[in-house]
């Protein structure tokens, strides 16, 4: 029996199909009008979808041919003679910009940042060092990156906690245990040897214990501060998490006599304001940085706009893309592609927001992309406007951008989404049609958009479809097919479904999937079906999942029920001692003395002799006897 016909033959196990006619419901998604998203430019067009991307004559920006420069060349004299005439002064933001760009290619990095600080005596900040550090530890020898390691050392910069915790996660990913471990001792011994100095810490304990008032400002001036770009760069470090207490400090420390602020401070105060609850100041110390010749390096920009997506700033963070496009140092097509998404993720997707990265993009003479229709697309089915959605796709096509995967399956998701489940199944056919062959993503999105409208017996009906095309299943599928269950109360079917995908398709679940359904079964009083996937788990080479077992024999269970609980969590003949304890212990604390001595009766020799058992019964029992008393 093959693995398809093997995993039909489980879902009629699971009695998924009803011959019962479905339960039509209201619809969960309304769409939204014209008028009300797009401006009227946009609104007054009804034939045609009102965008559409074309190729424009571009000029480079001085940064950008500096970075054209170092991709096309071999390092040489010949190319810094180049370099020498195509950049008079080279800024911060400059800087970072192109070892940004440079960063997939840690061999030019490192040419360029050792030329930059050698033959031009630039001055790198602790963000250049950032950077650099995250381009070398991707590369074949890690000479260079101990080298820069050992120099930041020297300049007295440190490495923030962010760059440490990817770094670390590139050694592990390579299976780099040496530099794992050396990395990490570097790392605490810097904290360590830069830990906040006297003056430092109790600028910190001031400022943040503080109402800012004169009296403050008074016993700053009395403390024996060093104006530098570094102090206020460890200050503002620790006080983040004050923003405005933040940024009135770094308004203070800029009036004081022989001292203001550089690029780099207020980048570093940039990345504190721009949150939720400061982000008018924000705002304001951009402009201030704009009146001073400063701008927003695009490191800065990045972690800046990551932040507003991740908190849904969305309008914010369209604002800042314009912006940085409008200047020198303009985001990447991945950075606009990543905002384009973060739009078409959020509940309803604003379309305008859409329109103006989108435009923007365009405006500056990026080519079409992919990528960049794909956001668009996404956008537009997930609010419902598949007619629009079909003209990108042909916009798409045109531009020589065929559509994939990717593609239907946002459209797959929009229709689902708006309940035209009849439509999203007929996608699949026109994929085969146009000779796209619908991958595993694509009918979980499918299958998922059924589940989620509460049509699991429909989505059952598509998975035996995809079987049928012979595509496999997969862990993520059992979890959406085994939730469609579990929110109809049918746990019975959830837990055969399981089991016969296990044991007869041979398919590995998620720990998690195990995990839900175990705590399903318990609380419908099911442990003979829970103990069984608890031994699954363990074929499976799962760790050991016991919390909610003890927890449920120790209220509900027998004697006999809690020995086949220990018996299941061990290969060996016996658990641990400490599994022993735990059980015992919830036992006393559900007040079921008696069962916890009969379990300890039946009990092997060195379990009922072991003195954690001993103590634990003999404080059991001088407990007992006093309350007797």
């Amino acid at each position: 029996m093959n693995r398809a016909k093997v995993i039909l033959f489980s879902i009629r196990c699971a009695n998924s199909f009803r011959s019962a006619q479905f339960r039509r419901v209201s619809l969960l998604y309304s769409q939204v009008t014209l008028s009300s998203h797009l401006s009227p430019s946009f609104s007054n067009q009804s034939s045609a979808f009102p965008y559409t991307l074309q190729r424009k004559l571009f000029f480079s920006s001085k940064p950008y041919s500096i970075v054209e420069l170092v991709l096309e060349k071999d390092w040489s004299e010949e190319l810094e003679g180049e370099l020498e005439k195509s950049s008079s002064v080279l800024t911060h933001e400059t800087v970072v910009y192109v070892l940004r760009k440079l960063d997939k290619d840690p061999q030019r990095t490192w040419d360029f940042f050792n030329w930059v600080t050698e033959k031009k005596k630039f001055s790198p900040s602790y963000a250049i060092y950032s950077v650099i550090l995250r381009s070398l530890v991707q590369g074949k020898s890690m000479k260079q990156f101990w080298v820069t390691i050992r120099k930041m050392k020297e300049q007295g910069f440190y490495i923030d906690k962010e760059t440490y915790l990817t770094i670390l996660g590139i050694f592990k990913k390579r299976k780099m245990a040496s530099d794992d471990v050396a990395f990490t001792h570097f790392y605490n011994r810097m904290l360590q040897e830069n830990a906040m100095d006297a003056v430092v810490k109790k600028v910190v304990e001031l400022v943040a214990m503080s109402v800012w008032s004169s009296e403050v400002e008074k016993e700053l001036g009395e403390l024996k501060i060093s104006f530098s770009d570094n102090f206020v760069l460890h200050v503002l470090k620790e006080i983040r998490g004050n923003p405005l207490k933040a940024l009135r400090f770094f308004q203070w420390f800029g009036e004081q006599p022989g001292y203001e602020h550089s690029t780099i401070t207020y980048n570093v105060i940039a990345r504190v304001l721009g949150q939720d609850d400061s982000i008018r100041e924000f705002w304001s110390m951009v402009e201030e940085m704009k009146s001073k010749g400063y701008e927003m390096d695009i490191d800065t920009y990045i972690k800046i706009s990551r932040q507003f997506q991740k908190n849904k700033m969305l309008e914010d963070a369209v604002k800042l893309y314009e912006m940085m496009m409008d200047g020198a140092y303009k985001p990447s097509v991945q950075d606009c592609t990543m905002l384009l998404q973060s739009l078409s993720l959020s509940r309803n997707p604003d379309l305008e927001l859409v329109f103006r990265v989108t435009k923007k993009y365009e405006a500056v003479g990026n080519p079409p992309c992919k990528a960049v229709y794909d956001g668009i697309h996404r956008s537009l089915t997930s609010v419902g406007w598949f007619d629009e959605a079909d003209k990108i796709m042909d916009s798409m096509r045109s531009a020589g951008c065929e559509p994939d995967n990717i593609t239907y399956s946002q459209l797959v998701y929009g229709l689902c989404k708006a309940r035209r489940l009849e439509e999203a199944s007929k996608v699949l056919d026109d994929m085969e049609a146009c000779g796209c062959v619908p991958d595993i993503k694509t009918w979980t999105i499918l299958i998922q958009g059924h589940c989620l409208v509460n049509e699991v017996d429909k989505a059952f009906i598509c998975f035996a479809r995809m079987l049928e095309k012979n595509c496999d299943a997969d862990a993520d599928l059992l979890e959406v097919l085994l939730n469609g269950f579990l929110n109809q109360k049918r746990i019975d079917g959830a837990y055969k479904f399981l089991v016969e995908m296990v044991n007869r398709a041979h398919l590995v679940p998620w720990q998690a999937t195990y995990k839900l359904m175990i705590n399903k079964l318990l609380g419908v009083r099911k442990l003979e079906e829970a103990l069984n996937l608890l031994h699954l788990m363990r074929k499976q080479n799962y760790p050991p999942f016991p919390e909610p077992f003890i927890k449920y024999v120790s209220k509900y269970g027998t004697v006999e029920d809690a020995a086949e609980f220990l018996k299941a969590l061990s290969w060996k003949k016996y658990p641990s001692q400490s599994a022993y304890v735990h059980v015992f212990e919830s036992f006393f604390q559900e007040g079921r003395e008696s069962e916890a001595k009969d379990l300890l009766y039946n009990c092997p020799h060195h379990i009922r002799k072991h003195p954690d058992i001993c103590k634990l019964f003999g404080s059991a029992t001088s407990e007992s006897a006093t309350e007797n008393r």
